[in-house]
């Protein structure tokens, strides 16, 4: 029997359930990019302020890519189980905060409808990085296809920029009060980024609406971080055993959770510091080190792992040449590129992120985190070159990750993904093993506006390249 508002009362186990009624709220947030992350996270965090007495901070839910999570919550009501793992020990909650799907490709409209409704008060968003349709200039991308045919708005909204411009133009003519945006991904000045890409698309499209947006919407930066590993048919069986009721939107996580806001808002919201959030006025010292040392050394496990045939994240770290590197890039590398907040020591913080990566009951995919690298590695491992390169500081573990992945992208992109995949395979096949290290940082390389190697590191890269394709032979 499947998990529902109807069949709640056969639910069994020690499961920790909503103390709110959940058809008394009404929606005040609503979510776009309704994925494992922001299941296991903002969700969560909604939940805890209504269970503490917060009112009408339901959340609509929003897919913009199809209609899975749709067919996974939606005869859930909206209902579904978050178990923590560690080690041994597990722990299922219930959560109940969100109270709508829908989905963008089939209903535009609706969502549409639902961020210009004056209930709503805040827009969260975790779409990824490649969901904010930015160029390599960090502008937007007018050539890609959904983009450009938002920009013409002569057809039904695709991007969050298109959605976006609709609402706030009917909120605008309604008099209803601006929007409260919240970026949740791992961009860095996420808010900051929020509030310029959308600019720029109001600047396109509508500029007599920018005005508005300027005076009565905020974009405050955001820093999480949660390890939410992809929900396998084993977790779902294992959920359908503990709670007596199949729940298709089963979420397993790690009980550490972080939720770091820039206290800026355009108007109400809930009380999400009774959950553990932080409201502070410079998110970026926090983000920062969790970009430099919590991602980079995650990306850095899934191209050393996978080079190594490991699978999972724990099997990685268990590794003793892996975990050298990774020590090395948090303590040596990341961490002194950083200028630390008050009560931020970033000594402690790497022997927890080790102890995380080392957690056996979350079967964390290394292919999962390894997906569009692209987009990842400028600013969690590029940046900190740069910075450490200036000061004459040599990164040894950051250039073996980064060796890893452009063999990695020569054998795994295309089945792993990747938005640049075309190119960076292309590049494989015009430069080969002598000349793709130039291509990519070298002095007029893709990636050299984030940082450009020198002709040393270059060489020392395409050795440890030549390295890992005899290991692999």
């Amino acid at each position: 029997m499947r998990l529902s508002s109807a069949t709640l009362p056969r639910i069994f186990g020690s499961v920790v359930k909503p103390r709110y009624d959940r058809n008394a709220q009404r929606c005040g947030i609503v979510h776009i990019g309704l994925g494992a992350f922001h299941r296991a996270h903002q969700a969560v965090y909604t939940d805890d302020a209504m269970n503490d007495g917060d009112c009408d901070w339901g959340i609509v839910g929003v897919s913009l890519r199809g209609a899975a999570v749709e067919a996974q919550m939606g005869p859930q009501d909206g209902l579904y189980t978050v178990r923590e793992r560690q080690d041994n020990e597990s722990h299922i909650r219930l959560i109940g905060a969100v109270r709508r799907i829908l989905v963008a490709p089939q209903d535009p409209g609706a969502v549409v409808r639902a961020i210009a409704e004056p209930d709503t008060k805040i827009v969260t968003c975790t779409i990824t990085e490649t969901g904010y349709c930015r160029g390599r200039d960090g502008r937007l991308d007018s050539a890609l296809p959904d983009l450009a045919s938002d920009l013409a708005a002569d057809t039904p909204p695709k991007t969050i920029y298109g959605l976006l411009g609709r609402a706030l133009s009917q909120r605008k003519n309604s008099g209803s009060p601006g929007l409260t945006l919240i970026c949740c991904d791992n961009l860095a000045d996420n808010g900051g980024q929020m509030a310029a890409l959308l600019g720029e698309f109001i600047r396109a499209t509508g500029p007599e609406l920018l005005a508005w947006v300027d005076d009565h919407c905020r974009c405050p930066s955001t820093m999480v971080d949660r390890i939410v590993p992809a929900t396998t048919d084993a977790d779902r069986e294992q959920t359908a055993r503990d709670i007596g009721l199949r729940d298709e939107a089963t979420i397993n996580t790690e009980p550490f959770r972080q939720w770091v806001i820039e206290d800026s808002f355009a108007g109400p919201r809930p009380r999400w510091e009774i959950g553990g959030a932080q409201f502070v006025h410079d998110v970026a010292p926090f983000e920062t080190a969790k970009l430099r040392m919590l991602n980079g050394a995650h990306s850095a496990l899934a191209y050393l792992g996978l080079a190594r045939r490991y699978e999972f994240v724990h099997q990685a770290i268990a590794d003793p040449t892996i975990r050298s590197l990774i020590e090395h890039l948090m303590r040596q590398e990341a961490a002194p590129s950083l200028q630390p907040a008050a009560g931020l020591d970033l000594d402690a913080y790497a022997d927890s992120l080790l102890a995380r990566f080392a957690n056996k009951s979350l079967q964390h995919r290394l292919a999962q985190i390894a997906m569009d690298g692209s987009q990842k590695i400028p600013q969690r491992w590029l940046e900190t070159l740069q910075i450490q390169n200036k000061k004459g500081q040599d990164c040894p573990a950051l250039l073996q990750a980064l060796a890893a992945w452009i063999v990695f992208l020569r054998a795994e992109v295309a089945q792993i993904g990747d938005p640049m995949a075309p190119t960076l395979m292309a590049l494989w096949r015009q430069q080969g093993t002598l000349g793709i290290v130039d291509a990519l940082v070298g002095p007029s390389g893709i990636f050299a506006r984030h940082w450009s190697a020198s002709p040393e590191i270059r060489q020392r890269l395409t050795k440890m390249m030549t390295s890992f394709f005899m290991n692999a032979t």
